[in-house]
């Protein structure tokens, strides 16, 4: 159970959200998002309050400001990494072919657009999976330990890229990481111990 938690992202910003195994990192996190409701407090998104929203219009918030990424890749199997691609943004009503062909040349993506998410590499499905949460440029990136299932050579590497493609837009970035050597990449720290915030040396 999250106690107290007073957490402020600016615009633009990077946070890795750090803690020991049942902290409430992904508790957070889902808050954040909007998929679970707080008890008491609230959430503000630029003029959202999402405390106050209903089912619907929090769907709506989510698929036209929020991107999403997992450890678990979510790719839909069905599609070519193409279509997986412009996903989000085509819900979002924001494809912009343009912004796509960027992000498939930047995340090294070209010469896989027609495969299937099961003719990939677990880093190059990780890969797409950041795609398609930056192709509707959103103003919230939530990351659950993106590179969690990932080598620490491919880890390194897609978090370089995603660092890179912030640096490109006004999205402001909150991961979950228990990794020291991913959070350091990060503009910022902070820990979570038992529910609530700690230093960033977790006390």
């Amino acid at each position: 159970m999250l106690q107290g938690v007073d957490l402020t992202l600016e615009p633009g910003s990077s946070l890795a959200l750090m803690g020991e195994s049942g902290s409430g990192k992904s508790t957070l996190l889902h808050l954040t998002a909007g998929l679970d409701k707080v008890d008491s407090g609230s959430i503000r998104s630029g003029e959202h309050r999402l405390e106050s929203m209903n089912e619907a219009q929090l769907a709506n918030w989510r698929r036209t400001e929020v991107g999403l990424v997992f450890q678990q890749f979510n790719l839909i199997g069905s599609l070519r990494v193409e279509d997986n691609l412009a996903f989000q943004a085509r819900l979002a009503g924001r494809h912009e072919p343009r912004w796509q062909a960027h992000l498939v040349q930047r995340l090294g993506l070209a010469d896989l657009l027609r495969r299937y998410p099961e003719q990939l590499s677990g880093g190059q499905q990780q890969r797409v999976a950041l795609g398609r949460a930056l192709a509707s440029r959103p103003q919230l990136l939530l990351a659950d330990e993106p590179t969690g299932s990932l080598d620490e050579g491919t880890s390194d590497e897609v978090l370089k890229l995603l660092l890179e493609l912030l640096d490109d837009s006004p999205t402001t970035l909150l991961m979950v990481t228990h990794s020291p050597r991913v959070a350091a990449r990060l503009a910022d720290k902070v820990v979570l111990h038992r529910g609530r915030l700690a230093g960033a040396d977790g006390r």
